[in-house]
């Protein structure tokens, strides 16, 4: 016997004419409502589904399993990606400092140079970050992965090979910072990266990092200090109404190196720390403000002297009170490969300090 529901168009097994089920009166028994508007009780043996009918309620029930085939696949895309992000050990002894990082985590934490890797990118912000992590090869450029990241969080971009280690090596990564109220506010994101290859098969590479609690293969992508807007930036962009003005802010990424703007000789390179030699116009910058500029300088400078594969780069820092030295000093810390010395005092007298860069292929 067919299963009827109230609504279905029916037609009669042993007479002409049909109706639609108004309800079903018990096991075996439907009321009917025929053509001429009365209402009757019929034996559902008696009765067949109409084609057209029949044909509807194949569709309601085909577009029912497709609306639940659906929702399982957004809940699912929804768990596996919950399940790639976690937040950090934002209160672990001696983080990193504030910023956004890309980081290599070997799955074996007791055999680095072996296992899978995961490419994570990590939010060591106080803000939501939304992302996009784009490689780059002989080919062009090819974005992998974009999403929204919470403050003091990290995402997992892909678990990847040691084969496939060298496709992971080159890109850039793109961010917007959220931020309900702010007084100074986050400019964009525009992160260039390149990390060597032989970093990965060498152990000291992979440092234990205080907010993932893992070893990884760390790479800094900015600090928070240089995504903040500087006091002279905001005067900028309060005189002008706009960012777009504002290009120290957002330089199209040179095509020369930009420690090739220093390069003395061969491998090595002089940079000039004062304050005077990095703005034309300091007016309105505080002590704190200027200590910033200089440091994020620094950290720019150096890193273009890593990725092309500089021996020596002098840093000329001033006597002063010995902040500047003492933070250079600091931050040489996070650098793998890198050993530090007083410069030739007869060049430079006491304001310089010499990075050797022994950590090349």
């Amino acid at each position: 016997m067919e299963k009827f529901k109230s609504g279905d168009k029916v037609k009669f097994l042993n007479e002409k004419g049909g109706g639609t089920v108004v309800r079903l009166i018990d096991s075996r028994m439907a009321l009917v409502s025929i053509e001429d508007g009365f209402e009757i009780p019929v034996l559902m043996s008696d009765l067949v589904i109409d084609p057209a009918s029949a044909e509807a309620r194949v569709k309601q029930a085909t577009e029912v399993i497709r609306e639940e085939v659906l929702r399982q696949e957004q809940q699912h895309a929804a768990e596996v990606d919950a399940a790639r992000k976690s937040g950090l050990r934002r209160f672990a002894k001696n983080p990193e400092p504030e910023g956004v990082y890309m980081a290599f985590v070997p799955h074996e934490q007791q055999w680095v140079l072996t296992g899978l890797l995961d490419v994570m990118l990590i939010n060591h912000t106080n803000t939501e970050m939304l992302y996009s992590f784009t490689l780059s090869s002989d080919e062009g450029f090819e974005n992998v992965d974009y999403g929204q990241v919470e403050a003091f969080s990290k995402v997992v971009i892909e678990s990847i090979s040691r084969e496939d280690l060298s496709y992971w090596t080159s890109g850039i990564v793109q961010a917007l910072f959220i931020e309900d109220v702010s007084k100074r506010p986050l400019i964009p994101l525009h992160a260039p990266f390149q990390v060597k290859a032989n970093r990965f098969f060498k152990e000291g590479s992979y440092v234990s990092s205080a907010v993932l609690g893992e070893k990884a293969v760390m790479v800094r992508l900015e600090l928070l200090t240089s995504l903040r807007m500087d006091q002279q930036q905001e005067q900028q962009f309060q005189k002008e109404g706009r960012l777009a003005e504002a290009s120290v802010v957002n330089k199209p990424v040179a095509e020369k190196p930009l420690i090739d703007k220093h390069r003395t000789s061969p491998g090595e390179a002089v940079v000039d720390l004062h304050i005077a030699e990095l703005l034309e116009n300091i007016a309105g910058l505080s002590s704190k403000d200027m200590l910033k500029i200089q440091l994020d300088y620094f950290h720019k400078t150096l890193e273009s002297a890593l990725v092309n594969e500089y021996d020596k780069v002098t840093f000329i820092h001033g006597v002063g009170n010995g902040v500047l030295k003492n933070a250079i000093i600091k931050a040489l810390e996070e650098y793998e490969g890198t050993q530090n010395r007083m410069a030739s005092m007869s060049k430079f007298g006491v304001g310089a300090i010499d990075v050797l860069i022994r950590d090349k292929e």
